[in-house]
């Protein structure tokens, strides 16, 4: 395991579960884990797939208590994972945190769908907090447009001074947020990344200015880098090597990775792109 970054954002390289353990109890404000989901997916060369689920469960299970160990008791814990596993979650953490919502992350996909059974276009999270009468929820942060299907704005007659309704509104427990496609300026060379949208929505509402924000599944480093742009501090732990260089550079960190230059590798189109050479003619 190694430390990297500084107070205010730090990398920590190894494994979920040294690095966990590396972290003072009831030090973090708000979770967000988006653990690998035991379907096969290529991080960087390495598979996300255990023996069998139980085994993967038994694992889940030891960083999910530890997540809880390393939350203040006024903290707020976000978690994902395929839709299969999400009940065993959900089971496991209800005696030990009061679950506030069950949000649907809905999605378009342009990709095959399942021909023989409905295939899934969205991804499960949970939120739960460690104290239901004292935990922050910045509803103001994250207001959205409440569509009332009218042309013109409601007006309230019910009360003394008649008002115009709210067109505003918190969201309701289904987002729709695109994911992150290859041509997106936000993309990284990472299988599974989340939008910062949907990571700006979690932070600005269950976090402040100044407060610990905890990946203990960076990836991509979107956690800490949304945390950064509002403000928060954070704490990322990964074990590949890839996506260390991309949370280095995504934090300002550092510019180099043993001794070499960090990067954002360039898309197919853009070095084609980059590749052409106009030449005149007189024509």
């Amino acid at each position: 395991m190694e430390i990297l970054g500084n107070e205010t954002h730090k990398i920590i390289w190894g494994d979920v579960i040294e690095g966990l353990h590396s972290l003072p109890d009831a030090s973090v404000d708000l979770i967000f884990a988006d653990p690998p989901y035991n379907i096969g997916k290529n991080f960087s060369g390495k598979m996300d797939k255990w023996e069998n689920e139980d085994s993967y469960l038994e694992w889940c299970y030891r960083w999910l208590d530890l997540c809880l160990r390393k939350l203040k008791p006024t903290g707020s814990f976000y978690v994902m994972t395929a839709t299969q596993f999400m009940p065993f979650f959900d089971i496991f953490l209800r005696d030990k945190l009061t679950i506030l919502s069950r949000i649907v992350w809905s999605y378009d996909s342009s990709g095959v769908q399942a021909k023989k059974y409905y295939g899934s276009m969205y991804e499960p999270i949970l939120f739960g907090v460690k104290n239901k009468n004292n935990y922050t929820f910045n509803a103001q942060e994250i207001l959205v447009e409440a569509k009332t299907g009218a042309k013109r704005k409601l007006i309230d007659y019910r009360k003394a001074v008649p008002t115009v309704y709210n067109s505003e509104k918190v969201p309701g427990n289904v987002w729709d947020f695109p994911r992150v496609r290859y041509r997106m300026e936000e993309y990284e060379n990472h299988p599974t990344q989340k939008p910062t949208i949907l990571l700006e929505r979690i932070i600005r509402a269950s976090s402040n200015e100044g407060d610990i924000v905890l990946d203990p599944f960076s990836g991509s480093f979107t956690t800490c880098y949304v945390a950064k742009v509002l403000k928060r501090k954070s704490i990322g732990i990964e074990l590949q090597e890839e996506y260390i260089k991309i949370g280095l550079r995504r934090l300002s960190l550092s510019e180099e990775f043993k001794g070499e230059k960090i990067e954002k590798e360039k898309k197919s189109f853009q070095r084609k792109q980059q590749n052409l050479v106009y030449q005149p003619t007189l024509f």
